[in-house]
């Protein structure tokens, strides 16, 4: 694991942006995992920025979804589908036919997580995975409690996930479960990389990063993954200890 703090979150997420354009550019046929939220909108803003730019080439690529709250799909606002179609698939005319995501709004979620297993099983490992962390140590949607061994997987959703989730509605949603990649599905691609920025995140990176990994803080599975990389602005820094 390698662990990386920047100045501010501008510098983090060019720094985690070039990390990426270089793992396409080394594998430009790569599987890859984007997460939605507020973390990781500047580093897609950069890549899509890149991209147009030419300096990294996605039309090679494939894409499997990280997570998606139940009841909702693409077509809803507020979704994780939604954002990453807004923010990056959309700009860069990603065909439908190379993004593999969660029907949160299927019927029978348990056969939804079957496919998508069953799809990295065929077409995996993912290349490169990047996910961000909540404040109680949730990563995607597997909150304290899920264990290591755990592929994809349909979770209960704490107070603390339902509340934070709230501001990506502009109307009121009742969230309560959500489809989420496992912790072994992210352990099992050839990259990890990790996201954090500020000070909200600190005590929850300190843990993660320093404490000894448990299934009660999911974020500490990146101290197991054998090419682990993290990124933070040194706000979500603060609490560790002298690296």
């Amino acid at each position: 694991m390698k662990i990386r703090v920047f100045p501010g979150y501008d510098e983090m997420c060019g720094a985690a942006a070039d990390f990426i354009i270089a793992r396409v550019t080394r594998r430009p046929s790569g599987l890859l995992c984007f997460p939605s939220g507020d973390t990781p909108t500047g580093i897609l803003d950069r890549l899509v920025e890149a991209s147009r730019a030419g300096r990294v080439d996605f039309s090679g690529c494939r894409f499997v979804g990280l997570d998606e709250w139940t009841g909702l799909n693409g077509q809803d606002e507020g979704s994780c589908r939604h954002y990453l179609d807004e923010r990056f698939y959309l700009p860069l005319r990603i065909g439908q036919d190379r993004i593999h995501f969660f029907d949160g709004a299927a019927y029978d979620l348990q056969r939804e997580c079957e496919r998508i297993n069953g799809f990295l099983r065929e077409h995996g490992p993912i290349d490169l995975a990047m996910v961000g962390v909540g404040e109680n140590g949730h990563v995607g949607l597997n909150e304290p409690g899920t264990g290591m061994e755990q592929y994809a997987h349909v979770s209960e959703l704490q107070d603390h996930t339902r509340k934070v989730a709230e501001k990506y509605f502009q109307e009121k949603v009742t969230l309560s479960r959500g489809i989420t990649l496992g912790p072994k599905n992210l352990l099992e691609s050839r990259t990890l990389v990790m996201i954090a920025s500020g000070e909200k995140k600190a005590q929850v990176m300190a843990r993660a990063l320093q404490e000894p990994v448990t299934p009660e803080c999911p974020a500490g599975l990146i101290r197991l993954h054998a090419d682990g990389h993290v990124f933070l602005d040194r706000e979500a820094a603060a609490r560790l200890s002298p690296l």
